[in-house]
């Protein structure tokens, strides 16, 4: 693609400008410019320095790989370098994460990137998948959500599907907010496309006044095992590569002591399995 056929960098200084709903006046007090300049900057009547798109591009909280676009637009080479997670140079993260994800036995834990292709999982995320109606889920490259969500994926087994469908299209919704990302708005279509559960009876006016949970618990059946788990998600803090700045752990913890005990269980049958 040559420069004439990359949107101008004005556009898109705009365009993230205005999904983070600020005006123009808001960011230039913010990254302690005029709002003159801002205004010929993003009507093409003047071109923004390097300098000048990476601090625009910091106030507006572009992620890495789209202020990668923002440079390329405005004439730059990209100075945020992408690679995959099995290069050398990203082995000490590798590393790290497979310690994490490790160390979280004898509960379940993934590594997701920005799609939320899973990327990598502990030892006690097969157990929970071996519901799995549909193979073909399981064939990398495996989307989390998707398997999540899919009637013939993790979707019958969750007992509070409804809940936990809205909490996951609600993270996704805010993802897509945060990263104008259209692969992550093709996902959200397919995942709104699948057979949405029955709402759950009505309890009573007494329920209805309760207030609501501080965390959703994600209620998984696994055959006789009922699994209540509550989840968390780690980023990494400050990251100058795009594929770490796209990577999160999801890591479950059990919401009660019925839970603990149930995967501290299946924690050691996965080990007389691998000793025999």
């Amino acid at each position: 693609m040559n420069k004439h056929s990359q949107p101008a960098i004005g556009h898109l200084i705009r365009d993230w400008r205005q999904l983070r709903r600020l005006s123009q006046l808001d960011l230039a007090l913010e990254a302690e410019i005029s709002q003159k300049h801002l205004s010929f900057v993003e009507s093409g009547r003047s071109i923004p320095s390097r300098d000048m798109v990476l601090l625009l591009a910091e106030h507006l909280g572009v992620p890495l790989r789209e202020r990668n676009a923002l440079l390329l637009s405005a004439g730059y080479a990209p100075v945020y370098l992408e690679r995959s997670l099995e290069d050398p140079g990203l082995q000490a993260a590798r590393s790290a994460i497979d310690l994490l994800l490790k160390g979280h036995e004898p509960y379940p834990a993934v590594a997701v990137d920005r799609h939320w292709t899973l990327l990598a999982a502990n030892a006690m995320i097969a157990p929970m998948l071996s519901v799995v109606e549909d193979a073909d889920l399981l064939r990398p490259p495996v989307n989390v959500l998707r398997l999540s969500l899919h009637p013939r994926g993790l979707a019958p087994a969750i007992i509070n599907l409804t809940e936990w469908r809205g909490h996951l299209i609600a993270r996704l919704r805010q993802q897509i907010r945060a990263t104008a990302d259209p692969l992550l708005a093709e996902l959200l279509t397919e995942l709104l496309s699948y057979p949405v559960p029955a709402a759950p009876p009505a309890k009573g006016k007494v329920q209805e006044e309760t207030e609501p949970p501080i965390v959703l618990p994600l209620h998984l059946r696994l055959g006789e095992t009922e699994l209540s788990l509550i989840s968390t998600t780690t980023v990494f803090g400050t990251p100058v590569d795009v594929t770490l700045s796209e990577l999160a752990l999801e890591t479950f913890f059990p919401a009660d002591e019925a839970t603990g005990r149930a995967l501290r269980a299946i924690a050691a049958d996965l080990s007389k399995t691998a000793g025999t």
